[in-house]
């Protein structure tokens, strides 16, 4: 059952994310990027196991079952993904109001009528 609510939020963020990123206005496509860097960063977080209560460490090394514990590779990966997307968010955000200064719109391609 975790797994198909985790394939499912993978999903949505990832239909919705490429839904946003086709719009004209650049603030949609800026929230379409995070939301595919949340659907990626969830999908790697789903790669190490789906395991509630898993100690991450091993605390001894001989014959031990690898299901009985949890990844925490994939748990460090999402952390930095994190992070590097917030700063690029942030970015993306001033570039977008700079933008908006110098030129008066916020359509990608500069015009405001679709034509």
């Amino acid at each position: 059952m975790t797994e198909l609510v985790f394939a499912l939020a993978v999903g949505i963020l990832t239909a919705s994310g490429v839904w946003l990123l086709l719009r004209p206005r650049t603030f949609q496509v800026i929230i379409g990027l995070s939301l595919l860097s949340y659907a990626v960063n969830l999908f790697i977080f789903g790669m190490g196991r789906l395991r509630v209560g898993g100690a991450p460490v091993l605390e001894n090394t001989e014959a031990v079952d690898p299901a009985l514990y949890a990844d925490p590779l994939p748990q460090a990966l999402v952390l930095t993904a994190i992070v590097i997307s917030f700063a690029m968010t942030a970015l993306f955000l001033v570039v977008l109001l700079a933008s908006r200064g110098l030129t008066g719109t916020d359509h990608v391609d500069g015009r405001e009528d679709p034509q």
